[in-house]
């Protein structure tokens, strides 16, 4: 064991957001002084900014993630009890969102390097009653959307993104979340762009999903006290907005600070562990680095021994969740059961640095060297 009183938290979100401190507190005295706190300029300002950043030409912010994904769903009057394909070992908000939208969640396995959804493997779920495919860019690397485009013309089904953890990620140039109809984004305040608390967006180019998805987020109206559809209260907090504005010009800086720790990782950490693969013609922007190894939990302890924090995305797979079983009808996804079994998440955030990776890269060596045993 080393032994050293240094410690690496996996995430401060303190020292993270210590760089924006004072342009928060400038936008918080603005926003006293404006009175205005629901739907306002910083949500407008911040819906054009982003839909300018990916490339799309409308943002609905709404209150989260969750939220975003639902409203995406729902934006299509899909029939009740659709079947919607989402891939095996993602969160359980993406497959969260197909039940509470009323319909059916058809779960494919991942490719076992990528983590994203195995395109090869969808066309076999496919059924008449099949409405999308809600693609998740797992961890921060976009699907293989070329193969999955084609499916979904294929079928004629519509794509739906959950870009909760791939804020600005590309695949051949293109951003996340415009590959389909509907790219949904959380803001939660790890995410690469993360608010100070909850937020989400849809992005979108289609006018009259825009049209729709802000009647949506507003109880369903367009036109205050009419409402046109049956819709929510789900709209994206003004002063989280007010942050976002801030944050969202660091974003690419963001992205380029956790792939620097990233390569620290890739190249350093020996071959002990399975590493991530970086898809040629892929933007990576790390918003979780996870190795797999069958020695996780002993690593996991070893490396808190030492003072280094680690996560799990995520420990149990979602058809073995107990609230989700009812779904499953006892299926196996075993590529996903050994994904959950062996994943482990090393510090790469934005307050992680350099001399804290390559800390994290001896201890993990150690580990190993000698042959796990503490």
């Amino acid at each position: 064991m080393i032994h050293t009183n240094r410690q690496v938290s996996y995430e401060s979100l303190k020292k993270l957001n210590e760089v924006f401190e004072q342009d928060f507190k400038e936008k918080f005295d603005n926003f006293l002084a404006e009175g205005w706190y629901i739907l306002g300029k910083e949500v407008s300002e911040f819906e054009k900014a982003f839909a300018d950043y990916c490339g799309a030409n409308y943002c609905i912010g709404v209150g989260n993630g969750l939220d975003a994904l639902e409203l995406g769903l729902n934006v299509f009057d899909f029939p009740g009890g659709s079947e919607i394909v989402v891939p095996s070992n993602t969160y359980i908000a993406s497959i969260l969102s197909i039940i509470n939208a009323g319909h059916i969640p058809v779960l494919v396995e991942p490719d076992i390097s990528t983590y994203n959804i195995d395109s090869s493997l969808i066309e076999e779920k496919i059924t008449d009653n099949t409405r999308a495919i809600l693609v998740v860019h797992l961890y921060g690397q976009v699907a293989q959307m070329d193969e999955i485009q084609r499916i979904a013309n294929k079928f004629n089904l519509e794509i739906i993104e959950d870009c909760a953890q791939a804020h600005g990620a590309k695949f051949k140039g293109q951003t996340a979340g415009t590959f389909g109809k509907i790219g949904a984004y959380s803001f939660y305040p790890t995410k690469n762009l993360g608010a100070l608390g909850d937020g989400g967006a849809v992005i979108t180019s289609d006018e009259g999903i825009y049209a729709k998805l802000k009647a949506l987020r507003n109880y369903g109206s367009e036109k205050k006290y009419y409402n046109k559809f049956i819709g929510r209260n789900s709209r994206l907090d003004e002063l989280q907005a007010a942050f976002l504005n801030v944050k969202l010009p660091a974003l690419d800086n963001i992205n380029k600070h956790k792939r620097s720790i990233a390569e620290v990782y890739n190249t350093q950490i020996k071959n002990s562990v399975i590493k991530p693969v970086e898809q040629p013609e892929n933007l990576h922007v790390y918003h979780i680095y996870n190795i797999r190894t069958p020695q996780r939990d002993a690593l996991k302890e070893y490396l808190l021994k030492n003072g280094i924090s680690t996560e799990i995305h995520y420990p149990i797979s979602p058809n073995n969740q107990e609230g989700y079983r009812q779904y499953f009808d006892n299926q196996q996804f075993p590529i996903s059961e050994e994904i959950h079994a062996t994943t482990l998440s090393l510090p790469i955030s934005y307050a992680t640095s350099k001399d804290d990776a390559y800390y994290i890269v001896s201890c993990i060596n150690q580990f190993f060297d000698k042959g796990h045993k503490q």
